[in-house]
């Protein structure tokens, strides 16, 4: 509840406002997604055995009237994403075993690497949004001051964070059965997650 308020403080102050599900929807732009599919690195980070990142580079538009955080977690819970958190991505590497991970950029631009030292990094700015699958390895290698994340996560799983390798023989039993969300967290149930995490699976 104190979250709540103090995001509800926050968009008094800046005469900002919440769109609602409805009104996120239609701040969605057609995008492609880009997909990076990591290996296990055999030491610290597994990754997902099957299923890639996806990508989908400037998806999300931001209203004038609205706080652009609240556009992207309003997006997020009206397709089944929850448990939203704003803030940036942590500066060490690290990777969710027991549950998927989407990140939205609300304001600023960050360097992020994913897949783990030999992943891959990418430049994030507002309006990009990243899924990622159980087990991918993800840090913050720089970022400006503004840089805003939203995280969010389905509704089945049970966050966690792993950082050391000890953790990584339990960890490969539990990412490969973390299920396949019913919805992509951007474009709903016909959005690219389901279809291409499904055509990876096979």
């Amino acid at each position: 509840m104190f979250v709540q308020d103090i995001k509800k403080y926050a968009e008094k102050v800046t005469g900002l406002a919440r769109p609602g599900k409805r009104a996120a929807r239609e701040c969605v732009r057609d995008r492609v997604a880009v997909t990076h599919q990591f290996e296990d690195d055999g030491v610290l980070i597994p990754n997902h055995p099957r299923w890639p990142l996806l990508l989908y580079r400037g998806a999300v538009m931001f209203p004038k009237n609205c706080d652009p955080a609240a556009v992207l977690e309003d997006l997020f819970a009206a397709n089944g994403w929850g448990d939203s958190w704003r803030d940036g991505i942590y500066d060490y590497v690290h990777y969710h075993s027991r549950i998927h991970e989407v990140l939205g950029i609300a304001r600023g631009k960050g360097r992020v690497r994913f897949g783990g030292p030999k992943g891959r990094t990418v430049t994030l700015k507002a309006g990009d949004v990243a899924i990622l699958p159980s087990g991918t390895g993800h840090q913050s290698l720089k970022a400006s001051d503004d840089f805003l994340v939203i995280g969010a996560y389905p509704l089945r799983g049970t966050y966690d964070e792993c950082t050391r390798a000890e953790e990584r023989p339990a960890a490969l039993k539990t990412i490969a059965k973390v299920p396949r969300p019913p919805a992509d967290p951007v474009y709903g149930r016909a959005g690219p997650l389901v279809k291409l995490w499904k055509k990876a699976r096979s």
